[in-house]
């Protein structure tokens, strides 16, 4: 392994963690949106949106490949794909929302704050120490290049 594949490894981390940090504040501004799109003619509510990592190597056996053919065997993260979660809509009652049903309920997107902002401190953690991590890389690349003089 090259040192230099460090770098390669937290900038893969720090995209993934930024798009993270993206879907988490549309879904924060998102909160109380009853009419996200049209379907078959109703109005349907925001979802909460998640985003799924995935390694950036499919698996061990290719990851063992690429290192033993000599070839650059990326280890990395990715994002797999950013889905809707299927927790069930909120049911709040507010007769006089212009969304409400005949019953005087709205249903509300499925987004807890709470939960977001947990997320978000998440991203961010793990984001900062992605850049700990690449400046370490650097402060490690330099102390070698001192070592040359």
């Amino acid at each position: 392994m090259n040192i230099s594949n460090s770098f390669a490894i937290s900038a893969s981390a720090l995209t993934a963690q930024r798009l993270r940090m993206d879907v988490i504040s549309s879904n924060i501004a998102n909160a109380e949106t009853t009419r996200a799109r049209i379907v078959n003619g109703e109005a349907v509510p925001y979802r909460r949106k998640t985003v799924v990592l995935e390694p950036g190597q499919a698996s061990f056996e290719q990851m063992l490949r690429a290192e033993m053919s000599g070839g650059q065997a990326f280890q990395g993260v990715k994002v797999g794909k950013v889905q809707e979660d299927q927790s069930p809509l909120k049911l709040v009652y507010n007769p006089n929302h212009p969304d409400a049903n005949a019953e005087g309920y709205v249903y509300m997107p499925n987004v807890d704050i709470t939960k977001e902002m947990v997320d978000m401190i998440s991203a961010s953690r793990s984001y900062e120490a992605n850049v700990t991590a690449i400046n370490a890389s650097k402060a490690m690349i330099m102390k070698a290049l001192e070592i040359g003089r």
